[in-house]
């Protein structure tokens, strides 16, 4: 028996056959070409493939995971069409007269490597999405389907499923994969932050990464504990059977978690807390409602822009936010203006590129600066609330009069919503507190609105200067650090003390070890993805 430790990226047990997960890699040669625009339309035209097959994938993963976490690959078809991109690609095949798979590869690697060079822990991570939407051209070109990442040994040809063992696993390669085949998968690379790690977490898939793979480990038996992050080789008799319990005790407890469906989020001495969905389309409802959220405590609204090849239209918005009002049925929903910006790019804004974007122009600053785009978003807000319990959440909140402003704006929009005689309800507002900043002038914020919640994800990488997105600083991005977790205190302190309520929507709300520390802070509200509302629930009803 061999024992390997690695990150746990997913809390589940899977025991099985190990499959060793061989990369598809599509041998580039160099060669001489004599009509450079006749080779340039070849690789307009596979681009224009390329590009249908990440719609085809996107589908699938909202489909499977919802539509927040399927965003990835719309990134991937924006990097695609960038200009810069496109621009050196075709450069390369006129002034060198070469075809374009060699000058898409040598693209690839430049702009990969000039990514990892940067000081910026975010830019370093899309040095490995230049490679993606690189090798899934190159593919295109040399004839590959929209498969482009298939095993030597072909996955979907196994008769039983097995626990995958990989180098690393790109998000494409993950959500591609036919689950009914896969147990659990282990990697040598990988963040427990990554893209493809989260969607591990949505599927609910066990996931062990950092662990010193072998190719020799193919056709072994293997345990995975992702509570611990162990993978155990060739179990003897005892071990096997100690795991086999506890795989079974998992199940019994997914079991159990059913019967917390229409009970109360309530503590055994009575203190309830409101527990919340987070969701990015209308689409995520139907989880919501499957795992009996008591409302919406976060809709990114920004997906709505990030779907579109065009600004979205007031209607078109009206229409999204009131299926979700009317599908709650009167429960809460808290829809967050758009937070375009950083990872989250559309073409059609026209944004420049900068150096750090998760700390640029972003959010509310591109609201209060483009008004006439915000305005459209809460005249059609205002408007939805007429049909349901709506709220509006303004993000990355650093001033008072950031605030103040947004209410001027929206209160010019019910002004105007009245002279047209359209209905709409004075609608509850709120903010994120996801900077230090934020958090500091708390006091002062929560006299402006009414309620606040706490994005815990950004108001880590802010406070310990630390890219969630960048592995080597896995030991350093602590949302459990001392300092978030006083700086929550402050958040729930000062929100009451100024009468507004207070949540966490962040990743860390799901946190059940938490749990009773986030009470005996005194939140009001834990926001968390549906899968983890009945886990939390009951976290909640076993505490005094």
């Amino acid at each position: 028996m061999e024992q390997y430790q690695g990150k746990t990226v997913y809390p589940k047990i899977a025991i099985g056959t190990v499959f060793f997960y061989h990369k598809k890699e599509t041998p580039v040669q160099k060669r001489h070409i004599d009509d450079p625009e006749a080779e340039i339309a070849r690789f307009q035209a596979a681009k224009k493939t390329a590009l249908s097959h990440l719609d085809v994938i996107y589908q699938k993963a909202e489909k499977e995971i919802g539509k927040d976490d399927a965003a990835i690959f719309q990134f991937h078809k924006m990097m695609m069409e960038d200009e810069t991109y496109l621009e050196a690609v075709c450069n390369i095949i006129r002034l060198e007269k070469v075809n374009a798979e060699y000058a898409v590869a040598a693209t690839g690697k430049s702009f990969a490597g000039m990514f990892a060079q940067m000081d910026d822990a975010y830019m370093q991570a899309r040095a490995a999405d230049v490679k993606d939407i690189s090798g899934r051209l190159v593919a295109v070109l040399s004839g590959g389907g929209a498969d482009m990442y298939l095993s030597s040994s072909d996955l979907r040809a196994l008769a039983s499923p097995v626990i995958l063992i990989a180098d690393d696993l790109t998000p494409s390669e993950t959500i591609q994969m036919d689950k009914s085949k896969i147990l659990a998968f282990v990697t040598r690379q990988g963040s427990v932050n990554s893209h493809t790690a989260i969607l591990a977490r949505t599927m609910r898939i066990p996931a062990v990464i950092g662990v010193g793979i072998q190719e020799a480990w193919a056709g072994r038996t293997a345990i995975i504990d992702g509570h611990t992050g162990t993978v155990i080789l060739d179990p003897d008799t005892e071990t096997l059977e100690q795991m086999t319990a506890k795989m079974q005790e998992d199940e019994k407890k997914q079991q159990l978690l059913q019967a917390l469906r229409g009970k109360e989020t309530v503590t055994k001495s009575g203190r309830k807390i409101h527990l919340y969905a987070n969701i990015g389309s209308v689409s995520d409802i139907a989880e919501v409602l499957k795992n009996d959220g008591e409302g919406i405590g976060l809709f990114r609204s920004e997906f709505l822009y990030l779907d579109s090849s065009d600004f979205p239209t007031e209607e078109a918005q009206f229409a999204a936010y009131k299926t979700a009002a009317q599908r709650m049925g009167g429960k809460k929903v808290i829809i967050r203006t758009m937070d375009i910006g950083a990872d989250k790019q559309a073409d059609y804004f026209h944004l420049e590129k900068e150096d750090n974007p998760a700390m640029g122009f972003r959010a509310i600053r591109i609201c209060l600066e483009r008004q006439d785009i915000f305005r459209t978003q809460l005249r059609a807000l205002l408007r939805a609330s007429a049909f349901g319990n709506l709220s509006i959440m303004f993000p990355m909140i650093i001033s008072v009069q950031e605030v103040r402003e947004s209410m001027r704006i929206l209160e010019e929009e019910k002004a105007r919503l009245r002279r047209e005689a359209i209905p709409y309800k004075d609608v509850e507002t709120g903010i994120m507190i996801e900077t230090p900043a934020a958090v500091w002038i708390s006091g002062e914020l929560a006299r402006e609105v009414d309620f606040f919640s706490i994005g815990t994800n950004d108001l880590t990488q802010y406070i310990l200067a630390a890219d969630r997105q960048n592995p080597r600083l896995d030991g350093i991005y602590d949302p459990r650090h001392p300092a978030v977790l006083r700086a929550i205190q402050t958040v729930i302190e000062n929100g009451h003390k100024g009468g507004a309520w207070v949540g966490i929507c962040g990743e860390l709300a799901a946190d059940t070890t938490l749990t009773k520390t986030f009470l005996e802070m005194g939140i009001d509200e834990l926001s968390v993805s549906p899968s983890f509302l009945l886990p939390v629930r009951e976290a909640v009803r076993n505490l005094d």
